[in-house]
């Protein structure tokens, strides 16, 4: 059987276990180019969130339909070429054990790695946070990079590169222990936690200089303090918008945007990771010898059984993840 899960209803605010509904069905038979996959780890990220609340560069998610999801896993079938049963390929078939998918979305990757590494600093996660930072960013040495979520996927990866390029690099988490962590770990210069309040005063205390390049993956208060104490021509990547997504209603905009960008002649740029795919292999090369060197950690959170992603991906807006969150199935 193909277990499973859902995408229920649109949550009211958080998420939680009702969002999601656990099924099983037939194994799906692949037809002419079409692969055959079953899945080997699932990957949790924020945007599974965003996506039920509408359309991003996506379509939204619909109540009744498969759970989305990226992931790495293994060709049982193949009857399209250029796949081969044992292949390990990634593609985004969701929240199940098999899919019948079509071979133009699927790519093949190495074996030559951990699939742990596969799901997310050697993917879309670390893809992300270099094409975003060094992209986007654009750091030059000795500037001083804001990293809002430092200690999830995307943003520990952001400042271990920002520090490879030459930079002073201030994180925010969630709770003195990730902070700790943040500088004790990964490298950081230093980390403010967003929880305790006085965000603004704690980020002025830290970045007596000001900031650079600010890499958000928050929005909300964090982004309202970073704007405050950007330096002229300073650049602002956004990722994402992790502190409205898991809310009932998103709070209003930063209404001091338009003037501090003017003043300031702030370059504000939003990406997507897919829009630098041409690239794709150089970036790989570069961050897997980064991490065989030791210059980067890529902690990976892994949760064991396909039973437990809901509660997985709940966690992840709880907080309690470091690093990269995935489900071994």
């Amino acid at each position: 059987m193909n277990r499973q899960w859902l995408y229920a209803k649109q949550p009211a605010g958080k998420i939680g276990k009702d969002t999601f509904q656990w099924t099983e069905t037939a194994i799906p038979v692949p037809r002419e180019g079409e692969v055959l996959v079953r899945t080997r780890m699932l990957s949790l990220d924020p945007a599974n969130r965003a996506w039920m609340m509408g359309k991003t560069y996506r379509d939204a998610l619909e109540p009744g339909q498969v759970m989305s999801g990226f992931v790495i896993g293994e060709v049982v079938e193949s009857k399209a070429p250029g796949f081969a049963k044992g292949d390990i390929v990634e593609g985004d078939w969701g929240w199940q054990d098999y899919a019948a998918m079509p071979a133009r979305r699927l790519t093949r990757r190495t074996t030559d790695v951990p699939l742990e590494m596969l799901i997310g600093p050697l993917s879309v996660t670390g893809l992300t946070a270099y094409f975003g930072l060094l992209e986007v960013g654009r750091p030059k040495p000795g500037d001083t990079v804001l990293v809002s979520a430092a200690a999830g996927a995307v943003g520990s990866m952001v400042g271990q590169i920002a520090k490879i390029a030459g930079c002073r690099v201030v994180g925010t988490a969630g709770g003195q222990d990730k902070c700790d962590w943040l500088v004790r770990e990964l490298g950081f210069d230093a980390a403010v936690d967003y929880k305790a309040g006085g965000v603004f005063r704690a980020l002025r205390a830290v970045c007596p200089e000001g900031i650079d390049v600010y890499f958000d993956n928050t929005g909300g208060p964090v982004l309202d303090a970073a704007l405050g104490l950007m330096n002229l021509k300073g650049r602002i990547a956004c990722c994402g918008n992790v502190s409205q997504y898991d809310v009932e209603k998103p709070a209003p905009g930063p209404m001091a945007v338009p003037g501090l960008i003017v003043t300031k002649r702030i370059r504000m740029e939003g990406f997507i990771v897919m829009d630098f795919y041409d690239r794709r292999a150089e970036a790989e090369a570069r961050l897997a010898r980064w991490i065989a060197d030791g210059r980067i950690k890529a902690q990976v959170d892994i949760f064991d059984g396909l039973e437990r992603a809901p509660e997985a991906l709940i966690g992840l807006f709880e907080g309690t993840n470091r690093g990269k969150r995935a489900v071994r199935v």
